[in-house]
């Protein structure tokens, strides 16, 4: 499945610690954490996966694509 018609992630809101806490998406709208876990495992936002940590919680990355200008961490902030 190629990325047509599916949406991005294009910014991020981090709490205090720099954990990821919601996501904007390229069709404008915003998902709590939980809510973008959803979309990711139903295959709806392009270039992300979801992974188990080393502590057994679920977690959203972007594919590896050896690009780090495209982590997660490096999208803008939004308000």
């Amino acid at each position: 499945m190629g990325t047509a018609g599916r949406e991005q992630f294009i910014a991020v809101q981090k709490n205090g610690d720099g954990d990821l806490t919601a996501f904007k998406t390229s069709s404008g709208r915003v998902l709590s954490y939980d809510e973008a876990m959803q979309e990711v495992k139903a295959g709806a936002i392009a270039g992300v996966n979801v992974f188990k940590g080393r502590d057994g919680g679920m977690y959203i990355r972007g594919d590896a694509d050896g690009d780090p200008s495209n982590n997660l961490d490096q999208l803008p902030r939004f308000e």
